[in-house]
C-alpha cells in the first residue's frame, strides 16, 4: 500500500533564531484521493489568484491569505475520504538541548510527526506501507538531497514501511502548497492564537492530528483510519 504524505515547515530551526517555535506538517492521503485534493486546492488557489489580481504562477504563501479564504480551503478538502491533516510542533523554550545542527534536526522532527501524527492513526494491516514524501526543496542542500530518505529507513528498519522522498519547488506543487498551509495554522495556534481563531474554529479536528515537544502530547483525531475500507 503505498501512502502519499507532504510536507513543509513554519519558524525557524536555526540555533541563532529568536523563534519561540518550530513546526513540520502537512498532511496525508492516499491514491484515490491524491489527485481530487491537488484539484480542489488549484481551484481555489487560481480564484484567489484572480481576485487579487496576481500572475498565475504565483505563489500564494498560507501567511498572505486572508482568514477567509483559508477557511474556504479547510471546509472543500478536510471532508474528502482519506484526507488527514497534521502537524508536530516544537516549543524550543522547553527543550533541554539546543540546535546544533539544522538538517539533523529536521530529520528527527520528520521522524516524530511519522511516530506521534501518522502512523498511530494507521489501522494494523497485513502488507507494506511505503510512504512516499513529497517535501519542498527551498532548504535542502545539494548533498543533503538523500539524506532524509535514508535517515527514515534506518529509523524505521524494524518496521514494515519503507520511505521515498521527493523534493519539489513549492511554486509549482499544490500539495506542498496545502501542507504550507496547515502547518502555518497550527503553528500560530501557539505563537499567536488570536491571528489564527477563526480558522480554527472552521476545522474538523477528527481529521487533523496536533502532537507538541518535548513530550508527546495530543490533540485531534485519535481514532484509527481504515486504510482498506
Amino acid at each position: 500500500m503505498v501512502v502519499f504524505v507532504y510536507l513543509d515547515e513554519s519558524g525557524s530551526i536555526h540555533k541563532n533564531s529568536r523563534s519561540k517555535f518550530f513546526a513540520v506538517g502537512g498532511y496525508f492521503t492516499l491514491e484515490k484521493d491524491k489527485l481530487k485534493i491537488l484539484s480542489e486546492y488549484k481551484k481555489i488557489n487560481k480564484n484567489m489568484k484572480i481576485n487579487k489580481n496576481l500572475p498565475l504562477n504565483t505563489e500564494i504563501k498560507a501567511i498572505q491569505m486572508e482568514s477567509y479564504e483559508k477557511i474556504k480551503i479547510f471546509k472543500n478538502i478536510q471532508d474528502i475520504s482519506t484526507f488527514y491533516g497534521f502537524s508536530k510542533v516544537f516549543d524550543k523554550e522547553k527543550m533541554h538541548k539546543e540546535i546544533v545542527t539544522s538538517n539533523l534536526f529536521y530529520n528527527y522532527a520528520v521522524k516524530l510527526v511519522f511516530k506521534d501524527c501518522i502512523i498511530p492513526l494507521l489501522s494494523n494491516i497485513n502488507e507494506e506501507i511505503t510512504f512516499i514524501v513529497s517535501c519542498d526543496n527551498r532548504t535542502i542542500k545539494v548533498g543533503d538531497i538523500n539524506n532524509l530518505e535514508n535517515y527514515l529507513n534506518i529509523e524505521f528498519l524494524d518496521t514494515s514501511y519503507s520511505f521515498l522522498v521527493k523534493y519539489y519547488d513549492s511554486q509549482s506543487n499544490y500539495g506542498i502548497q496545502m501542507a504550507d498551509l496547515i502547518v502555518n495554522t497550527f503553528y500560530n495556534y501557539f505563537k499567536d492564537y488570536n491571528f489564527i481563531e477563526d480558522v480554527l474554529k472552521s476545522i474538523k479536528f477528527s481529521k487533523f492530528r496536533l502532537s507538541l515537544f518535548p513530550g508527546h502530547s495530543v490533540r485531534g483525531r485519535i481514532r484509527k483510519i481504515n486504510l482498506t475500507s
